[in-house]
């Protein structure tokens, strides 16, 4: 029995050593107890190297194995955050829209009323320019019947004062001995001997006008003398522009026909056309109430308004060139005047 034994395992250790040398990479398994006692010192440390060896590759592979979990682990770790994360957002999104809407509904109600609001306002505002443009037309008419109820007083005003002479430059109290008609008397002895000496001329009034003497006012108020004919007036007048220099006591004095305040604005206004005419021999005058007239290339023109000159001066060069300068500041002067307004 012995013998067959050994020859068994001898048989056993040739297929163990032909099997390690034919298959040298293939590992060795399935190895009994009897069978590594009795292989060869040779073949049990290459054995020992071989499992050694799948050892490391089992360690390597478990370590690899163990890196791979934990890698998974994180990333499902982060999957589990973002996750976590996309439900936050998602949920904050949710309020973010719904607030949204929420506040898209507030301002639609709120253009709603805005837009109510406006279409009340547009209403409002065209009843308004509705009544502004009948205001406006109302206080329009309202001026045109004050410039004609001025036209007309100041036509009585002219009518009743046609008879007068207006005398400036007299001084305060000269009437305190002969009296303001008497003063016109002396006026007439001094400048017109021929004229005082006419008994058909009859002051039927004098005074001074203002009433009231205002302490402040450095010049002296104004003598109106109201004669008993208009002829007796303008003869009086006619008198005064051809002397020119007309004087009481040697000091000198002005005689004009008296108007009422209206037209005498309205004579006011040719003043400095008037002077530039005068400058240049045109001969001009103001005739009643308010109208100029000079003499140009030989004839006498007379005009009742600024409009109606400029219309004519722009036909006549050389009377444009002359007036050119004061027409363009009367034109300055309305300018400034429409724009106050």
């Amino acid at each position: 029995m012995p013998n067959n034994k050994r020859k068994n395992r001898g048989n056993k250790n040739k297929e163990v050593t032909m099997t390690a040398s034919n298959e040298k990479d293939t590992p060795i398994q399935d190895y009994e107890d009897d069978d590594i006692e009795e292989m060869q010192e040779a073949d049990l440390k290459k054995l020992i190297r071989t499992l050694r060896s799948s050892q490391k590759q089992i360690l390597e592979l478990h370590k690899s194995l163990l890196d791979k979990i934990e890698n998974l682990s994180r990333e499902n770790e982060i999957l589990r955050r973002n996750q976590n994360e996309t439900k936050q957002l998602v949920q904050q999104e949710t309020v973010i829209v719904t607030e949204v809407k929420n506040s898209i509904d507030q301002m639609k109600n709120t253009i709603e009323s805005l837009t109510n609001r406006m279409g009340e306002a547009e209403e409002r505002i065209s009843d308004l320019e509705d009544r502004e443009q009948e205001r406006i037309q109302s206080d329009q008419r309202k001026e045109e019947e004050i410039r004609n109820l001025k036209h007309i007083v100041g036509n009585l005003q002219d009518t009743i004062k046609k008879p007068n002479i207006r005398v400036l430059g007299v001084p305060e109290g000269m009437e305190r001995e002969k009296g303001l008609e008497g003063l016109f008397s002396e006026i007439l002895a001094e400048n017109f001997p021929g004229l005082e000496k006419d008994r058909e001329i009859l002051v039927q009034e004098a005074h001074r006008t203002p009433n009231k003497h205002d302490q402040k006012r450095s010049s002296p108020r104004h003598v109106v003398i109201k004669l008993s004919t208009v002829k007796h007036k303008e003869k009086i007048l006619k008198c005064a522009r051809e002397k020119r220099q007309i004087t009481l006591r040697g000091s000198p004095i002005r005689l004009t026909a008296d108007f009422s305040s209206e037209t005498l604005k309205a004579r006011r206004e040719w003043r400095d056309i008037a002077q530039v005419l005068r400058e240049n021999n045109c001969q001009p005058r103001i005739l009643y109430p308010a109208k100029l007239s000079f003499v140009n290339e030989g004839e006498i023109k007379t005009f009742h308004n600024k409009q109606k000159l400029k219309e004519f001066v722009a036909t006549r060069p050389a009377l444009q060139k002359m007036l050119k300068d004061v027409l363009h500041t009367e034109t300055q002067k309305h300018g400034h005047q429409y724009e106050r307004r």
